[in-house]
């Protein structure tokens, strides 16, 4: 992969001014390189990651990573169950794998009963699809390369002589 690709995977927010340094280019040969990915579709978003585990919120999301397996069409293969499937909202992410199952897809629902519906009423009743397993997201320790830490509260009990 491409060295200016590399350095914005890891970190979308360094400027083409410090990509530049890193790698003792020009910043402009830099811009042109970065708008260049993005016009040919090859950089497609910048994205934050967020340790929502550390948001209190009430409305907090669920996640829930989907096996699903499911009859090839004719012609088309997986491809068209799987732009059905990931044309619903719930779902954040579908990928087609090897293995025992044939997609995996990942769903977000506001709380365990949500995300339930959405397999049984929208996800497991399509035509193409032979079956399910739903696993629930419980904790996360590591997303996209970033270990996500948590804020510990010190349960030692202290000692004094």
């Amino acid at each position: 992969m491409d060295e200016i690709l590399e350095i914005l995977q890891k970190d979308a927010r360094i400027t083409p001014e410090e990509i530049a340094r890193m790698l003792k280019k020009k910043p402009d040969k830099i811009k042109q390189a970065i708008k260049k990915y993005e016009k040919e579709g090859i950089i497609l978003k910048y994205k934050t990651i967020v340790n929502k585990d550390l948001i209190k919120e009430e409305d907090s999301c669920v996640r829930a990573l989907i096996e699903v397996n499911i009859t090839p069409q004719k012609d088309v293969g997986f491809d068209k169950i799987a732009e059905r499937i990931y044309s619903f909202p719930e779902v954040s992410s579908c990928y087609l794998i090897s293995g025992t199952y044939d997609l995996l897809v990942i769903v977000e629902g506001r709380n365990i009963h949500a995300v339930s519906s959405f397999v049984a009423e929208k996800l497991s009743c399509l035509e193409n699809v032979r079956g399910t397993v739903t696993h629930f997201l419980l904790k996360k320790y590591k997303e996209d390369g970033v270990i996500l830490k948590y804020r510990e509260e010190n349960k030692r009990i202290a000692i004094s002589y």
